[in-house]
Protein backbone atom coordinates (compact mmCIF):
# COMPACT_ATOMS: atom_id res chain seq x y z
CA UNK A 1 0.00 0.00 0.00
CA UNK A 2 2.77 2.44 0.93
CA UNK A 3 4.75 1.70 -2.21
CA UNK A 4 1.65 2.08 -4.38
CA UNK A 5 0.82 5.54 -3.09
CA UNK A 6 4.39 6.78 -3.30
CA UNK A 7 4.51 5.50 -6.91
CA UNK A 8 1.26 7.30 -7.72
CA UNK A 9 2.75 10.47 -6.30
CA UNK A 10 5.59 10.21 -8.79
CA UNK A 11 3.56 9.25 -11.86
CA UNK A 12 0.51 11.50 -11.56
CA UNK A 13 1.15 15.12 -12.61
CA UNK A 14 -0.16 17.90 -10.39
CA UNK A 15 -0.58 21.56 -11.17
CA UNK A 16 -0.99 22.68 -7.56
CA UNK A 17 1.97 23.49 -5.33
CA UNK A 18 3.64 20.44 -3.89
CA UNK A 19 4.84 20.23 -0.32
CA UNK A 20 8.09 18.68 0.73
CA UNK A 21 8.53 16.50 3.81
CA UNK A 22 9.80 19.23 6.10
CA UNK A 23 8.03 21.55 8.50
CA UNK A 24 8.93 24.76 6.68
CA UNK A 25 7.05 23.54 3.62
CA UNK A 26 4.19 21.75 5.40
CA UNK A 27 3.49 24.63 7.76
CA UNK A 28 3.10 26.97 4.78
CA UNK A 29 0.07 25.07 3.51
CA UNK A 30 -3.10 27.18 3.80
CA UNK A 31 -5.75 25.68 6.04
CA UNK A 32 -8.79 24.62 3.98
CA UNK A 33 -11.38 27.37 4.58
CA UNK A 34 -14.22 25.08 5.69
CA UNK A 35 -12.56 24.55 9.06
CA UNK A 36 -12.33 28.17 10.19
CA UNK A 37 -15.88 28.78 8.99
CA UNK A 38 -17.25 25.80 10.93
CA UNK A 39 -16.27 27.06 14.41
CA UNK A 40 -18.10 24.31 16.34
CA UNK A 41 -17.44 20.57 16.36
CA UNK A 42 -18.37 17.49 18.38
CA UNK A 43 -15.68 15.13 19.71
CA UNK A 44 -16.65 11.50 20.43
CA UNK A 45 -14.50 9.25 22.64
CA UNK A 46 -15.76 5.69 22.27
CA UNK A 47 -13.95 2.38 22.57
CA UNK A 48 -13.25 -0.64 24.77
CA UNK A 49 -12.53 1.81 27.62
CA UNK A 50 -16.26 2.58 27.61
CA UNK A 51 -16.98 -0.92 28.98
CA UNK A 52 -15.30 -0.61 32.40
CA UNK A 53 -16.51 3.00 32.34
CA UNK A 54 -14.40 3.84 35.37
CA UNK A 55 -11.93 6.66 35.97
CA UNK A 56 -11.40 7.69 32.37
CA UNK A 57 -10.48 6.43 28.92
CA UNK A 58 -6.97 5.90 30.38
CA UNK A 59 -8.30 3.09 32.59
CA UNK A 60 -6.05 0.35 31.17
CA UNK A 61 -2.93 2.41 31.67
CA UNK A 62 -3.89 3.47 35.19
CA UNK A 63 -4.69 -0.14 36.08
CA UNK A 64 -1.77 -1.99 34.52
CA UNK A 65 0.60 0.47 32.83
CA UNK A 66 1.69 3.15 35.24
CA UNK A 67 3.88 2.32 38.20
CA UNK A 68 2.64 2.15 40.84
CA UNK A 69 -0.85 1.33 39.56
CA UNK A 70 -3.81 3.51 40.49
CA UNK A 71 -5.22 1.71 43.52
CA UNK A 72 -8.76 2.88 42.76
CA UNK A 73 -8.57 1.00 39.44
CA UNK A 74 -6.98 -2.06 41.06
CA UNK A 75 -9.70 -2.13 43.71
CA UNK A 76 -12.44 -1.66 41.11
CA UNK A 77 -11.22 -4.70 39.20
CA UNK A 78 -10.69 -6.91 42.24
CA UNK A 79 -14.19 -6.17 43.55
CA UNK A 80 -16.06 -6.57 40.28
CA UNK A 81 -14.17 -9.05 38.09
CA UNK A 82 -12.67 -12.53 38.62
CA UNK A 83 -8.96 -12.98 39.33
CA UNK A 84 -6.85 -12.94 36.19
CA UNK A 85 -9.40 -10.96 34.15
CA UNK A 86 -7.53 -9.13 31.38
CA UNK A 87 -8.36 -5.84 29.71
CA UNK A 88 -8.86 -7.42 26.25
CA UNK A 89 -11.70 -9.44 27.78
CA UNK A 90 -13.69 -6.20 27.90
CA UNK A 91 -13.80 -6.09 24.09
CA UNK A 92 -16.56 -8.73 23.60
CA UNK A 93 -18.69 -6.67 26.02
CA UNK A 94 -18.38 -3.61 23.74
CA UNK A 95 -21.65 -4.61 22.07
CA UNK A 96 -22.90 -1.25 20.71
CA UNK A 97 -26.26 -3.01 20.35
CA UNK A 98 -28.22 0.26 20.51
CA UNK A 99 -25.87 2.23 18.24
CA UNK A 100 -27.95 3.99 15.61
CA UNK A 101 -25.64 6.28 13.62
CA UNK A 102 -28.62 8.22 12.28
CA UNK A 103 -29.75 9.06 15.81
CA UNK A 104 -26.25 10.23 16.72
CA UNK A 105 -25.97 12.32 13.58
CA UNK A 106 -29.37 13.90 14.29
CA UNK A 107 -28.16 14.93 17.75
CA UNK A 108 -24.91 16.33 16.34
CA UNK A 109 -26.82 18.24 13.67
CA UNK A 110 -29.20 19.61 16.32
CA UNK A 111 -26.20 20.77 18.38
CA UNK A 112 -25.31 23.29 15.69
CA UNK A 113 -21.92 21.65 15.15
CA UNK A 114 -20.49 21.69 11.65
CA UNK A 115 -18.04 18.81 12.08
CA UNK A 116 -17.74 15.58 14.06
CA UNK A 117 -14.52 13.84 15.17
CA UNK A 118 -14.75 10.17 16.19
CA UNK A 119 -12.02 8.14 17.85
CA UNK A 120 -10.90 5.71 15.16
CA UNK A 121 -8.23 4.42 17.57
CA UNK A 122 -7.31 5.53 21.08
CA UNK A 123 -4.12 4.69 23.00
CA UNK A 124 -5.42 1.20 23.78
CA UNK A 125 -4.90 0.34 20.09
CA UNK A 126 -8.44 -0.95 19.46
CA UNK A 127 -9.74 0.34 16.12
CA UNK A 128 -13.39 1.22 15.58
CA UNK A 129 -13.15 -0.16 12.06
CA UNK A 130 -11.89 -3.39 10.53
CA UNK A 131 -8.25 -2.40 10.30
CA UNK A 132 -6.21 -5.11 8.53
CA UNK A 133 -3.31 -4.11 10.79
CA UNK A 134 -5.20 -4.68 14.03
CA UNK A 135 -6.28 -8.31 13.74
CA UNK A 136 -8.88 -9.36 16.33
CA UNK A 137 -8.46 -6.03 18.16
CA UNK A 138 -11.03 -4.06 16.19
CA UNK A 139 -14.79 -3.48 16.13
CA UNK A 140 -15.43 -5.82 13.18
CA UNK A 141 -13.59 -8.89 14.49
CA UNK A 142 -14.95 -8.57 18.04
CA UNK A 143 -17.40 -6.57 20.15
CA UNK A 144 -19.93 -4.79 17.88
CA UNK A 145 -18.89 -6.77 14.78
CA UNK A 146 -19.51 -3.69 12.65
CA UNK A 147 -17.63 -0.81 11.06
CA UNK A 148 -18.36 1.98 13.52
CA UNK A 149 -16.18 4.53 11.71
CA UNK A 150 -17.81 3.86 8.36
CA UNK A 151 -21.39 3.70 9.65
CA UNK A 152 -21.16 7.00 11.53
CA UNK A 153 -19.37 8.65 8.62
CA UNK A 154 -22.20 7.92 6.22
CA UNK A 155 -24.82 9.27 8.66
CA UNK A 156 -22.84 12.42 9.50
CA UNK A 157 -22.17 13.27 5.88
CA UNK A 158 -25.79 12.66 4.94
CA UNK A 159 -26.54 15.62 7.23
CA UNK A 160 -23.97 17.84 5.52
CA UNK A 161 -21.52 17.73 8.42
CA UNK A 162 -17.77 17.33 8.00
CA UNK A 163 -16.29 14.11 9.35
CA UNK A 164 -12.97 13.82 11.14
CA UNK A 165 -11.11 10.93 12.73
CA UNK A 166 -9.02 10.89 15.90
CA UNK A 167 -6.01 8.57 15.73
CA UNK A 168 -3.48 7.85 18.45
CA UNK A 169 0.04 7.46 17.07
CA UNK A 170 1.19 5.31 19.96
CA UNK A 171 -0.33 2.26 21.64
CA UNK A 172 0.37 1.59 25.29
CA UNK A 173 0.99 -2.14 25.11
CA UNK A 174 1.72 -2.93 21.45
CA UNK A 175 4.81 -5.20 21.49
CA UNK A 176 6.28 -3.53 18.40
CA UNK A 177 5.95 -0.10 19.99
CA UNK A 178 7.41 -1.30 23.28
CA UNK A 179 10.40 -2.73 21.40
CA UNK A 180 11.00 0.56 19.59
CA UNK A 181 10.66 2.41 22.89
CA UNK A 182 13.18 0.09 24.53
CA UNK A 183 15.55 0.83 21.63
CA UNK A 184 15.28 4.56 22.28
CA UNK A 185 13.11 4.95 19.16
CA UNK A 186 16.09 4.21 16.94
CA UNK A 187 14.06 1.39 15.35
CA UNK A 188 10.69 1.88 13.63
CA UNK A 189 9.09 -1.57 13.63
CA UNK A 190 5.80 -0.23 15.00
CA UNK A 191 5.71 2.73 12.62
CA UNK A 192 6.46 0.73 9.47
CA UNK A 193 4.37 -2.37 10.22
CA UNK A 194 1.42 -0.92 12.16
CA UNK A 195 1.02 2.86 12.33
CA UNK A 196 1.71 3.99 8.78
CA UNK A 197 -0.03 1.17 6.89
CA UNK A 198 -3.06 1.71 9.11
CA UNK A 199 -3.05 5.49 8.62
CA UNK A 200 -2.77 5.24 4.83
CA UNK A 201 -5.53 2.63 4.74
CA UNK A 202 -7.77 4.74 6.95
CA UNK A 203 -7.38 7.85 4.79
CA UNK A 204 -7.97 6.04 1.50
CA UNK A 205 -10.91 4.09 2.88
CA UNK A 206 -12.82 6.82 4.75
CA UNK A 207 -11.50 10.05 3.21
CA UNK A 208 -11.78 12.08 6.41
CA UNK A 209 -12.00 15.86 6.34
CA UNK A 210 -9.83 16.09 9.45
CA UNK A 211 -7.20 13.96 11.17
CA UNK A 212 -6.97 14.62 14.90
CA UNK A 213 -3.58 13.15 15.76
CA UNK A 214 -2.63 12.34 19.37
CA UNK A 215 -0.29 10.18 21.43
CA UNK A 216 2.82 11.75 19.92
CA UNK A 217 4.69 12.97 22.99
CA UNK A 218 7.00 10.04 23.76
CA UNK A 219 8.96 10.20 20.49
CA UNK A 220 10.11 12.82 17.96
CA UNK A 221 8.32 13.40 14.68
CA UNK A 222 11.23 11.69 12.88
CA UNK A 223 10.28 8.42 14.61
CA UNK A 224 6.64 8.71 13.55
CA UNK A 225 7.64 9.70 9.97
CA UNK A 226 5.16 12.52 10.38
CA UNK A 227 6.49 14.88 7.73
CA UNK A 228 6.58 12.13 5.10
CA UNK A 229 3.00 11.14 5.88
CA UNK A 230 1.77 14.74 5.83
CA UNK A 231 3.53 15.43 2.53
CA UNK A 232 1.64 12.49 1.01
CA UNK A 233 -1.58 13.62 2.68
CA UNK A 234 -1.28 17.16 1.27
CA UNK A 235 0.09 16.21 -2.16
CA UNK A 236 -1.31 12.90 -3.33
CA UNK A 237 -4.02 11.58 -0.99
CA UNK A 238 -7.67 11.52 -2.08
CA UNK A 239 -8.36 14.31 0.45
CA UNK A 240 -5.36 16.50 -0.35
CA UNK A 241 -7.43 19.65 -1.00
CA UNK A 242 -9.84 19.37 1.94
CA UNK A 243 -7.94 17.62 4.73
CA UNK A 244 -7.30 19.51 7.96
CA UNK A 245 -4.75 18.38 10.56
CA UNK A 246 -3.79 19.42 14.06
CA UNK A 247 -0.36 19.83 15.68
CA UNK A 248 0.29 16.55 17.53
CA UNK A 249 2.84 14.90 15.27
CA UNK A 250 5.82 14.41 17.57
CA UNK A 251 7.34 15.53 20.85
CA UNK A 252 7.72 19.30 20.77
CA UNK A 253 5.44 19.82 17.73
CA UNK A 254 2.38 21.01 19.66
CA UNK A 255 1.71 24.72 19.16
CA UNK A 256 4.54 24.86 16.58
CA UNK A 257 3.87 22.60 13.60
CA UNK A 258 0.98 21.08 11.68
CA UNK A 259 -2.33 22.51 10.55
CA UNK A 260 -4.25 24.24 13.34
CA UNK A 261 -2.96 24.21 16.93
CA UNK A 262 -4.43 22.34 19.90
CA UNK A 263 -1.40 23.13 22.08
CA UNK A 264 -2.81 21.10 24.98
CA UNK A 265 -6.14 19.67 26.11
CA UNK A 266 -8.60 22.40 27.12
CA UNK A 267 -6.15 25.06 25.91
CA UNK A 268 -7.42 28.56 26.72
CA UNK A 269 -5.15 31.41 25.53
CA UNK A 270 -5.26 34.70 27.39
CA UNK A 271 -5.05 36.78 24.24
CA UNK A 272 -5.65 36.49 20.49
CA UNK A 273 -3.25 33.84 19.09
CA UNK A 274 -1.49 34.47 15.79
CA UNK A 275 -2.26 30.98 14.45
CA UNK A 276 -5.57 29.16 13.94
CA UNK A 277 -6.33 27.05 16.99
CA UNK A 278 -8.94 24.80 18.54
CA UNK A 279 -10.10 24.24 22.09
CA UNK A 280 -11.07 20.66 22.80
CA UNK A 281 -12.96 20.14 26.01
CA UNK A 282 -15.43 17.65 27.46
CA UNK A 283 -18.91 17.94 28.95
CA UNK A 284 -17.62 15.59 31.66
CA UNK A 285 -14.93 17.56 33.47
CA UNK A 286 -13.19 14.39 34.67
CA UNK A 287 -13.09 12.21 31.56
CA UNK A 288 -13.35 12.09 27.78
CA UNK A 289 -14.74 8.56 27.77
CA UNK A 290 -17.98 7.37 29.37
CA UNK A 291 -17.99 7.00 33.16
CA UNK A 292 -20.71 4.93 34.77
CA UNK A 293 -20.37 6.83 38.06
CA UNK A 294 -20.35 10.41 36.75
CA UNK A 295 -22.34 12.98 38.73
CA UNK A 296 -24.14 16.13 37.62
CA UNK A 297 -21.76 18.25 39.70
CA UNK A 298 -18.87 16.93 37.59
CA UNK A 299 -20.39 18.07 34.28
CA UNK A 300 -20.27 21.43 32.51
CA UNK A 301 -23.65 23.15 32.63
CA UNK A 302 -25.05 24.86 29.55
CA UNK A 303 -24.14 28.46 30.52
CA UNK A 304 -20.54 27.36 31.13
CA UNK A 305 -20.40 25.66 27.73
CA UNK A 306 -21.82 28.71 25.94
CA UNK A 307 -19.39 31.06 27.70
CA UNK A 308 -16.49 28.76 26.83
CA UNK A 309 -17.60 28.56 23.20
CA UNK A 310 -17.98 32.35 22.91
CA UNK A 311 -14.60 33.00 24.55
CA UNK A 312 -12.96 30.56 22.14
CA UNK A 313 -14.55 31.92 18.96
CA UNK A 314 -13.89 35.55 19.94
CA UNK A 315 -10.19 34.67 20.15
CA UNK A 316 -10.25 33.05 16.71
CA UNK A 317 -10.53 29.44 17.81
CA UNK A 318 -12.78 26.51 17.01
CA UNK A 319 -14.68 24.80 19.82
CA UNK A 320 -14.63 20.98 19.89
CA UNK A 321 -16.99 19.68 22.58
CA UNK A 322 -16.64 16.04 23.65
CA UNK A 323 -19.17 13.43 24.72
CA UNK A 324 -18.53 9.83 25.72
CA UNK A 325 -21.14 7.28 24.55
CA UNK A 326 -21.98 4.15 26.53
CA UNK A 327 -20.63 0.74 25.45
CA UNK A 328 -24.09 -0.21 24.18
CA UNK A 329 -24.06 2.75 21.80
CA UNK A 330 -26.16 5.39 23.50
CA UNK A 331 -25.26 9.04 24.03
CA UNK A 332 -26.22 9.62 27.68
CA UNK A 333 -29.35 11.76 27.94
CA UNK A 334 -27.56 14.45 29.94
CA UNK A 335 -25.00 14.84 27.12
CA UNK A 336 -27.77 15.00 24.54
CA UNK A 337 -29.50 17.68 26.59
CA UNK A 338 -26.31 19.77 26.64
CA UNK A 339 -25.76 19.38 22.89
CA UNK A 340 -29.34 20.31 22.02
CA UNK A 341 -29.05 23.31 24.35
CA UNK A 342 -25.97 24.51 22.48
CA UNK A 343 -27.88 24.08 19.23
CA UNK A 344 -30.86 26.08 20.51
CA UNK A 345 -28.51 28.94 21.43
CA UNK A 346 -26.73 28.79 18.08
CA UNK A 347 -30.03 28.80 16.22
CA UNK A 348 -30.53 32.35 17.49
CA UNK A 349 -26.93 33.51 17.87
CA UNK A 350 -25.06 31.48 15.26
CA UNK A 351 -24.77 34.49 12.96
CA UNK A 352 -22.19 35.85 15.43
CA UNK A 353 -20.29 32.54 15.45
CA UNK A 354 -20.19 30.77 12.09
CA UNK A 355 -17.63 32.18 9.62
CA UNK A 356 -16.94 35.04 12.03
CA UNK A 357 -13.56 36.71 12.57
CA UNK A 358 -12.00 38.18 15.71
CA UNK A 359 -12.63 41.92 15.95
CA UNK A 360 -9.97 44.53 16.77
CA UNK A 361 -11.25 44.37 20.37
CA UNK A 362 -12.00 40.88 21.65
CA UNK A 363 -13.56 41.59 25.04
CA UNK A 364 -14.45 44.27 27.54
CA UNK A 365 -16.10 44.40 30.96
CA UNK A 366 -17.60 47.86 31.33
CA UNK A 367 -21.18 46.94 32.29
CA UNK A 368 -21.01 43.14 32.07
CA UNK A 369 -18.46 40.85 30.42
CA UNK A 370 -18.93 40.91 26.64
CA UNK A 371 -17.07 39.26 23.77
CA UNK A 372 -16.81 40.67 20.27
CA UNK A 373 -16.81 38.90 16.89
CA UNK A 374 -17.16 40.33 13.41
CA UNK A 375 -18.36 39.35 9.96
CA UNK A 376 -18.10 41.63 6.96
CA UNK A 377 -19.14 45.11 8.12
CA UNK A 378 -21.05 43.86 11.16
CA UNK A 379 -19.75 43.65 14.73
CA UNK A 380 -21.36 41.31 17.26
CA UNK A 381 -21.45 41.88 21.00
CA UNK A 382 -22.14 38.73 23.01
CA UNK A 383 -23.27 39.29 26.59
CA UNK A 384 -22.55 36.22 28.70
CA UNK A 385 -24.49 37.52 31.69
CA UNK A 386 -27.67 39.56 31.91
CA UNK A 387 -26.96 43.26 32.58
CA UNK A 388 -28.32 44.48 35.93
CA UNK A 389 -30.00 47.43 34.19
CA UNK A 390 -31.58 47.95 30.78
CA UNK A 391 -28.58 49.92 29.55
CA UNK A 392 -25.33 48.52 28.25
CA UNK A 393 -22.20 50.66 27.99
CA UNK A 394 -19.70 49.66 25.29
CA UNK A 395 -16.43 51.55 24.94
CA UNK A 396 -14.83 49.58 22.08
CA UNK A 397 -17.04 50.50 19.10
CA UNK A 398 -16.82 53.82 17.26
CA UNK A 399 -20.21 54.90 16.00
CA UNK A 400 -21.24 56.76 12.86
CA UNK A 401 -24.34 58.54 11.57
CA UNK A 402 -25.66 55.24 10.18
CA UNK A 403 -24.94 53.01 13.18
CA UNK A 404 -27.74 50.52 13.82
CA UNK A 405 -28.10 48.18 16.81
CA UNK A 406 -30.30 45.07 16.90
CA UNK A 407 -30.70 42.08 19.20
CA UNK A 408 -30.34 38.76 17.39
CA UNK A 409 -33.72 37.08 17.35
CA UNK A 410 -35.48 40.45 17.36
CA UNK A 411 -35.33 42.56 14.17
CA UNK A 412 -36.50 45.79 15.81
CA UNK A 413 -33.65 48.38 16.06
CA UNK A 414 -32.62 49.37 19.58
CA UNK A 415 -32.13 52.96 20.77
CA UNK A 416 -28.56 54.02 21.42
CA UNK A 417 -26.53 57.15 22.11
CA UNK A 418 -22.82 57.94 21.63
CA UNK A 419 -20.58 58.22 24.68
CA UNK A 420 -18.06 60.64 23.18
CA UNK A 421 -16.84 61.80 19.76
CA UNK A 422 -13.89 59.40 20.06
CA UNK A 423 -16.04 56.31 20.56
CA UNK A 424 -18.35 54.25 22.70
CA UNK A 425 -22.10 53.94 22.90
CA UNK A 426 -24.85 53.25 25.38
CA UNK A 427 -27.56 50.84 24.21
CA UNK A 428 -31.06 50.80 25.65
CA UNK A 429 -31.92 47.12 25.94
CA UNK A 430 -35.36 45.57 25.85
CA UNK A 431 -36.39 43.18 28.58
CA UNK A 432 -34.14 40.33 27.54
CA UNK A 433 -36.02 37.12 26.81
CA UNK A 434 -35.03 33.73 28.17
CA UNK A 435 -32.05 32.47 26.21
CA UNK A 436 -30.55 28.96 26.19
CA UNK A 437 -27.24 29.30 27.97
CA UNK A 438 -28.22 32.76 29.23
CA UNK A 439 -26.21 34.71 26.65
CA UNK A 440 -27.49 37.34 24.22
CA UNK A 441 -26.01 38.95 21.12
CA UNK A 442 -26.23 42.51 19.82
CA UNK A 443 -25.48 43.19 16.16
CA UNK A 444 -23.85 46.53 15.39
CA UNK A 445 -23.88 47.83 11.81
CA UNK A 446 -22.35 51.09 10.65
CA UNK A 447 -19.43 50.88 13.09
CA UNK A 448 -16.17 52.62 12.18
Amino acid sequence: MLALWFLLGVLVPHTAARYTADWASLDARPLPPWYDQAKVGIFVHWGVFSVPGFGSEWFWWHWQGQQPPDQKCVSYMSKNYPPGFSYPEFAPQFHAQFFNPGDWADIFKASGAKYVVLTAKHHEGFTNWGSPNSWNWNSVDTGPHRDLVGDLGVAVRNRSLHYGLYNSLYEWFNPLYLTDKKNGFKTQEFVMHKLLPELYNMVVRYRPDLIWSDGDWEAPDTYWNSTEFLAWLYNDSPVKDTIVTNDRWGAGCACKHGGYYNCEDKYTPGKLPKHKWEKCTSVDNLSWGYRRNMKMSELMDLPSIIEDLVHTVALGGNYLLNVGPTPDGMIPAVFEERLRGVGAWLQINGEAVYASKPWRVQTENTTVPVWYTSKGTSVYVIMITKPPKLTLLLLGPKTSAVTKVTLLGNPKPLPWSPVSPSGGLTVLLPELPYAPGQAWTLKLDGIL
